[in-house]
């Protein structure tokens, strides 16, 4: 069986139920930026031992990375349920919580960096948000989609940062603070107020 069908030559693509598009439409975007997401967790996974007490954890959000991509590229009239459920929302901000109180209290915004999982996580924050961007863009044009979708997203950059941090603290690793940076928190250790990162420029 050959893994190439010529079917995308012309430029278009085929989404769940076997609609073709244009692989400009915002939908692809959308799908294929979560795609590139999901590679980008496999990669965080690669730098991690078998015994990584995070390891099966990122495995996890990588198959709900791979349902947001699936649901993203399923029309409203394809008779498919959607995938991602709110259960794995809660478990994220459980997660973001528990990984944010274990970490150093910080009044100012770090630079992304630290241990290759911790850096590499920082990228991932990255093409999380954009992601959510992609997704508003294809929302903004009033397609239907799993509105769960943009809520995990937006809640996965977050994950991501906080598990980064936590992993260069548990590594020894010291977080660097932005220079120019002004005081963004002047209340102790805030559930939730996980906004000190350039990344939270972007965010809303």
């Amino acid at each position: 069986m050959k893994i190439y069908t010529r079917s995308g030559d012309a430029g278009s693509t085929g989404l769940v139920g076997g609609t073709r598009v244009r692989k400009s439409d915002l939908r692809v975007e959308s799908y294929g930026t979560t795609d590139e997401l999901c590679s980008m967790i496999g990669l965080a996974v690669s730098f991690m031992d078998q015994e990584d007490p995070f390891r099966e954890e990122l495995l996890k959000v990588q198959q709900v990375v791979f349902d947001c991509g699936s649901d993203l590229a399923k029309l409203n009239d394809s008779q498919q349920p959607y995938k991602v459920i709110q259960a794995e929302i809660d478990f994220l901000e459980e997660r973001i919580d528990e990984y944010w109180d274990k970490t150093p209290e910080i009044t100012r915004f770090i630079l992304p960096g630290g241990t290759r999982v911790a850096s590499t996580l920082h990228v991932a924050r990255c093409i999380a948000r954009r992601a959510e961007r992609c997704v508003v863009a294809l929302m903004d044009t009033e397609a239907e989609i799993n509105p769960l979708v943009l809520s995990y997203l937006n809640r996965l950059s977050d994950y991501f940062f906080a598990l980064a941090r936590l992993i260069n603290v548990l590594s020894s690793e010291e977080e660097i603070f932005y220079q120019n940076s002004a005081e963004v928190f002047t209340n102790k250790k805030r559930k939730r107020d996980r906004h000190v990162s350039s990344h939270s420029k972007s965010k809303k």
